[in-house]
């Protein structure tokens, strides 16, 4: 017997209740039905469900294997899309949502260039620094950086991003430039309220000891671009992503503080609800984003 057919004769089975109910779906007879778990089962030695006049319940095996066979077949199923997506081209509206930093400095460049290699896609993009719930707001994919340990959602590296801690040349004339990690713990702070990673204002020495730099801090923001400005006229020292600083740092209008510790390692992750049924539209933007966003792009030389 067909394995695949079986398979999908006992998954329904499961889920039906009965072989009759399988045998239904697949317009077979109800012994037919049960003729293809007993393959199954006859093939593994093991048996799979318990039968009865009434209904049918898994043994310890059985729900194991229908966890691995819905896996299986779902894959299958989400292969078959991808191989005729290949064929088609994507289109439609692609909602996108991502940090406003990121966006406003990286994300337009990357977005005409995805236009006009696909000019049937549509995009609505939405800049927020805050966590954004994407099926609540019916957001097909969001660029975030960060940990994300969401297991509704799936995502995707797409760069890594350096963490800086940094103030401007008033700001360190005027207060001194910090030595040591406890010193930043007693300077103004300029701290983003939005962090979706933990860890954060914590650095790192050669052997790996981390040193958490605690104190309430100055300013507190959910834009990192008011953060940015804040430094740069002088208010105090801020950490965040390199990509918002690298500018400034190049310029000398930025000095990065305590470059002989290590900060936090995180990324530039593409996140999208399931990782099964992605639309073609999605998955050829998130593509698009990997292929186009490396490295040298984001980080400059901000360190």
């Amino acid at each position: 017997m067909d394995r695949l057919t079986s398979m999908q004769i006992f998954i329904t089975a499961v889920e039906e209740g009965s072989f009759a109910a399988a045998a239904r779906r697949f317009k077979l007879s109800a012994a037919m039905a049960g003729k293809h778990v007993s393959a199954i089962e006859a093939e593994l030695n093991v048996r799979l469900l318990q039968r009865s006049t009434r209904r049918l319940s898994l043994t310890h095996a059985g729900q194991r294997y229908y966890e691995r066979c819905k896996m299986i077949l779902e894959l299958l199923a989400d292969a078959n899309r991808e191989a005729i997506d290949v064929q088609t081209t994507p289109r439609g509206l692609l909602r996108v949502a991502a940090p406003v930093s990121f966006g406003a400095m990286h994300l337009g460049g990357i977005i005409s260039q995805y236009l006009n290699k696909f000019p049937d896609v549509s995009l609505d993009v939405v800049l927020e620094d805050k966590y954004t719930d994407l099926l609540e707001n019916r957001i097909d994919v969001a660029i975030r950086v960060g940990r994300l340990e969401d297991p509704g959602l799936v995502t995707r590296r797409l760069a890594p991003c350096n963490m800086v801690l940094c103030a401007s040349p008033d700001y360190l004339k005027k207060h001194g430039t910090p030595e040591k990690p406890a010193d930043i713990s007693h300077a103004s702070r300029l701290a983003f309220s939005q962090s979706i990673s933990a860890g954060d204002w914590t650095l790192f020495d050669a052997e790996g000891r981390a040193y958490p730099i605690e104190g309430a801090p100055l300013v507190t923001a959910n834009n990192m671009q008011l953060l940015l400005m804040s430094a740069l006229n002088g208010t105090g020292i801020v950490y965040g992503p390199d990509f918002v600083f690298s500018e400034y740092l190049q310029k000398g209008s930025l000095i990065r503080l305590l470059p002989q510790y290590r900060t936090t390692e995180l990324y530039i992750q593409a996140v999208y609800p399931s990782a099964l049924r992605i639309p073609f539209k999605v998955r050829s933007f998130v593509d698009f984003i990997a292929e186009t966003l490396d490295g040298t792009q984001i980080r400059g030389d901000a360190h």
